[in-house]
This record gives C-alpha cells, sequence and structure tokens, in this order.
C-alpha cells in the first residue's frame, strides 16, 4: 500500500528541519503550467523518516539558493510516501529482499507523474534504475565512515566489547566485519529510524550499535557517537554519505534544475562503488563493502566482501584518473569475485535467512 502526503501534513518531528522562512520572489519562471491551467509546483518526493526529511530540506535549500525563483511561496512541495522498508520493521532487510525495499514507492510515485523529483539516502538505491528514469546528481558527501555507539559510551570501540557483547545492527557488511574481529559476539537485526535504535540502545536492548555518522551529523545528532570507526576497522557501504537525486529522464524542468546541484567529485566516487556492486552482482545475503576517495587528483578505491559469520573475507585496493572511475570500480569487483570463487557465491545463494541468521547469532 502507497501513502502519499504533502509536507504541511507530516509528522511534527520533520519540521525540526525546515528552514524558519522562505523568502519571496515575483520570478515565475520555476512554475510549471499543467494542461488544465493550475500552476505546478516543482514536487520532491521523499520517505517520511526524520534523516529522510532532513535531506530533502537540504534538497529543497540548495536549490532555492541556486534558483532564486525556488524561493517563491509554493515554488517547491515536499511530498512524504511511505515505503515498505519503513513498515515492516520485525524482520531483517535480507528476509525481505534487499535493496529496493525504500525507493520502490518513490519509483513508483515519479514515474506516475505524482512528484517530480526523488530525494535518496545513495547506499538504499538499487545498481539498476527503472526505465524511464536517471540519477544525475549527488550532493556534496558527508562523512562516509561508521559510528560505534555504546550506552553512556563504556566501550570505545568493537575490540573493547567483552565476549558475548550483543551487537544491534540490520547490516550484514557489519555483522561480517564485526564477527571477523570477534566471532563471539552476538549480532541481532536491529531496524527502526535513528531515534528508535538509540532508544533501545538505552534501554538496554543491545549492548552496542552502529550507524553512519553521516545521518547523525545531518540531524545535528553526532554527539551520540561514542567514536568514529577508520576505514581499518570498518568498511563503509557502497554510497554512503552520499545523497542522491533522481527524476524522470525526459522531464527537461526536472533536470535543468537537479544537474546544477551535482558535486562532480561524489558522483565519480559514487559511480566507481556502484560499478564495483554492479560488477559483483551482490544480493541481499552477501556482505560487501566499497569506498571511493579523491586523494592529488586520482581516485582510490577500496572493497571488500565476505561471509556473513566473518570466517571468509577478501579485500581489494586500487588506483586510477578519474574518468575512469567506472572501469575501476567494476576491474575491482570483478577480481574479487574472481578471487572468492564460484563456490563463495554458491553458498551464499544455497544459503537460506535462517541459516545465515543462525550464524549471525551463534
Amino acid at each position: 500500500m502507497k501513502f502519499l502526503i504533502a509536507v504541511s501534513f507530516i509528522i511534527t518531528s520533520a519540521s525540526a528541519f525546515a528552514p524558519a522562512a522562505v523568502t519571496q520572489s515575483s520570478s515565475t519562471t520555476a512554475l510549471f503550467m499543467a494542461e488544465n491551467g493550475d500552476v505546478q509546483p516543482l514536487r520532491i518526493g521523499t520517505r517520511g523518516s526524520p534523516l529522510a526529511m532532513a535531506q530533502a530540506f537540504e534538497t529543497r535549500r540548495r536549490l532555492q539558493e541556486q534558483f532564486p525563483e525556488l524561493n517563491q511561496d509554493g515554488a517547491i512541495e515536499i511530498c512524504v510516501l511511505k515505503t515498505q522498508g519503513d513498515m515492516i520493521l520485525d524482520k531483517s532487510l535480507m528476509e525481505l529482499g534487499g535493496k529496493g525495499l525504500f525507493t520502490k514507492e518513490l519509483d513508483v510515485a515519479l514515474l506516475g507523474n505524482e512528484v517530480d523529483i526523488c530525494v535518496h539516502s545513495m547506499k538504499d538505491v538499487p545498481t539498476w534504475l527503472p526505465e524511464g528514469t536517471v540519477l544525475p546528481c549527488n550532493l556534496p558527501r558527508e562523512d562516509t565512515n561508521d559510528a560505534f555507539i555504546t550506552k553512556d559510551n563504556v566501550y570505545k570501540s568493537i575490540e573493547e566489547l567483552p565476549d558475548g557483547s550483543v551487537i544491534g545492527t540490520a547490516s550484514l557488511r557489519r555483522q561480517a566485519q564485526i564477527m571477523a574481529k570477534n566471532p563471539t559476539l552476538k549480532c541481532v537485526n536491529f531496524r527502526g529510524n535513528v531515534q528508535t535504535r538509540l532508544r533501545k540502545l538505552n534501554d538496554g536492548v543491545v549492548d552496542a550499535t552502529l550507524l553512519a555518522i553521516a545521518g547523525l551529523k545531518r540531524m545535528d545528532m553526532d554527539k551520540h557517537a561514542t567514536s568514529v570507526l577508520d576505514w581499518s576497522e570498518m568498511l563503509p557501504a557502497v554510497a554512503q554519505g552520499a545523497i542522491g537525486i533522481q527524476c524522470r529522464s525526459d522531464d527537461e524542468r526536472s533536470l535543468k534544475y537537479i544537474e546544477a546541484l551535482n558535486h562532480k567529485e561524489t558522483k565519480v566516487c559514487v559511480d566507481c562503488e556502484r560499478a564495483f556492486l554492479e560488477a559483483l552482482d551482490g544480493n541481499c545475503k552477501t556482505p560487501i563493502a566499497g569506498q571511493a576517495r579523491i586523494v592529488d587528483g586520482k581516485i582510490k578505491f577500496r572493497g571488500l566482501i565476505a561471509m556473513p559469520d566473518g570466517s571468509q573475507k577478501f579485500e581489494i585496493e586500487s588506483e586510477g584518473e578519474m574518468a575512469d572511475a567506472k572501469d575501476i570500480g567494476r576491474a575491482a569487483g570483478e577480481k574479487l569475485k574472481a578471487d572468492a570463487g564460484d563456490k563463495f557465491f554458491q553458498m551464499m545463494v544455497e544459503m537460506s535467512p535462517q541459516q545465515v541468521l543462525g550464524q549471525l547469532a551463534k
């Protein structure tokens, strides 16, 4: 079931991220005249979580800074949709099917002309996009690292956790790297928005959890992080920390607006990482991590695949020219796929969700 509501009716917690005032402009070039004569605003589609709303308001702010006509009252409308991933919280993402759980309803609204652009956390976006849509824009990337969080900051790192500690996370990528460090640790499914997860942690449901520091920073909640993990401690997810903006491929008005917001270096890195993921053809049972950075004008990439219980892990590092970003990512994925071998991936395919979760909770 799909729900779409205008921003004026959304939950009050999201209003905290809205600007206090909107400046006025007499220009009407941003407004589209529909066939029935109605003036149509630029409609931004988003999920309704506090983090998603913060990202939608950030997109609106950047649009209004870049295009004065979008400051006109009513020139931009934010439309909130419920996704399957938001509605079903008692099952792991793996059990629900993984990628696409947070984007399908937005895709449907976009193709149905209910919204004009969609704002996504890029790590939630499948490597394929629905026909008739494009994603030409990434906003400047936030810190990509993971935050490690314990109640009252008792333990500062994964290594400090006592044997048998319980870590809450919905990410197989995190689970595999955690268990590679200490196989006695127990990982349990931990879903819900950031506020829900922090409340469960404080209630003692788990001993620790991990969250993207980018999301915490965007909601001014990074004070909750006990520590920020370096890549050597926890390699982040493909496209973590990046915001992407999608539109219909034939929508010239929306393309003009969002292409102007694109941050080249972020998009180069995200394209490299997503090419890596696509080459691996990773399913929701496969722990995959991949990150690219631009250093001295060159792109440097690190990638990882692992068994869900951390018992096997394959890593790669590569670098090259920014213009070759996609080729670098694709080659890294193909190399890891060859290194791991057919048996590794066959085991992933044959494992039931129960088997994988059983390994993670042993």
